[in-house]
């Protein structure tokens, strides 16, 4: 039975899983794209043209001038936009692609069970030969098979690009782009989408509306997010970012330093992570097997 709701489920999300995939996919090859025209072109190019030199521009703007904001989204000071790994590196950070991973985890934790009581379906379900743990656990599942279904097409996204655009091919070594080395950062991707899912998923085990589990694990999320981005910009809230989930997610850091394994910060992270993903299933499963479940409006 468990197995029959699985696919049930994943019937349910193909589409939108689908959607979402192509999004993350798409938007890494197009970051290619804007990496081989600003490394390869845009810089060079300015490079030959500007007296002090693009250095002291890139310097000006991001270090002293109206562009640090961008520079604390893009990775910090140690992100040369004049090497093509660190900028590719960049579209595995985006505001864009954290938008579209958390609104997936999300998305589809509020649902899970908020949206079966609020649509008037949860009855319906649980009437069959299925315990609420193993609705959740089926849930659980469904989690293990779409996160490395849209990890993989961010990576495909970056091989493609890569490959279409000519910058893994790169006769300079300095240039050249690796796609293998954005591999290893799709487990930072996996946990975080995880742990974002996990904690939304104890919102909907204790809501009974889709839309209001939806409202506040957003505003939660985007509430984690700013405070995150503002320790990075003001020292005297960096203390508050190890209390946000976006402080564990460091792709970045692990697609540019090849001797990352030996971090001990960056397993802590990932630890981290798993962790919150795992204690919120738990959670979930502690509250929707001992709540009453409301009647159908």
């Amino acid at each position: 039975m468990t197995l029959i709701l699985i696919r049930k489920l994943l019937r349910d999300v193909r589409v939108w899983l689908l959607v979402v995939a192509l999004l993350l996919g798409v938007f890494q090859c197009l970051w290619a794209r804007v990496t081989h025209n600003i490394s390869m072109q845009l810089l060079p190019f300015l490079d030959s043209q500007l007296v002090q030199g693009v250095e002291a521009l890139l310097r000006t703007l991001f270090q002293e001038g109206p562009a640090k904001l961008v520079q604390t989204l893009i990775g910090g000071e140690t992100i040369d936009l004049r090497r093509p790994m660190d900028m590719l590196s960049i579209g595995y950070v985006h505001p864009f692609t954290q938008t579209i991973l958390c609104f997936w985890g999300i998305g589809r934790a509020a649902g899970a069970i908020a949206g079966e009581i609020d649509r008037g379906t949860m009855e319906l379900l649980l009437a069959q030969p299925l315990s609420r743990g193993r609705l959740l656990l089926a849930h659980l599942c469904v989690d293990l098979v779409a996160i490395p279904i849209l990890c993989l097409s961010m990576w495909t996204g970056t091989l493609v690009g890569t490959s279409v655009f000519g910058l893994a091919d790169e006769p300079v070594a300095a240039l050249r782009a690796d796609p293998a080395r954005f591999a290893p950062a799709l487990v930072n991707v996996a946990v975080m989408v995880f742990a974002v899912s996990g904690a939304t998923m104890v919102l909907s085990a204790a809501g009974r509306f889709r839309n209001r589990v939806l409202g506040i694990a957003i505003l939660l999320f985007l509430f984690q997010f700013l405070i995150n981005l503002v320790g990075q910009l003001w020292s005297a809230a960096e203390a508050l970012r190890p209390l946000t989930l976006f402080y564990y997610y460091q792709p970045q850091a692990i697609i540019l330093d090849q001797h990352w394994v030996e971090r001990g910060m960056i397993w802590l992270r990932l630890a981290v992570l798993l962790a919150v993903g795992s204690a919120g299933y738990v959670l979930a499963w502690r509250i929707f097997t001992r709540r009453d479940l409301p009647v159908p409006l």
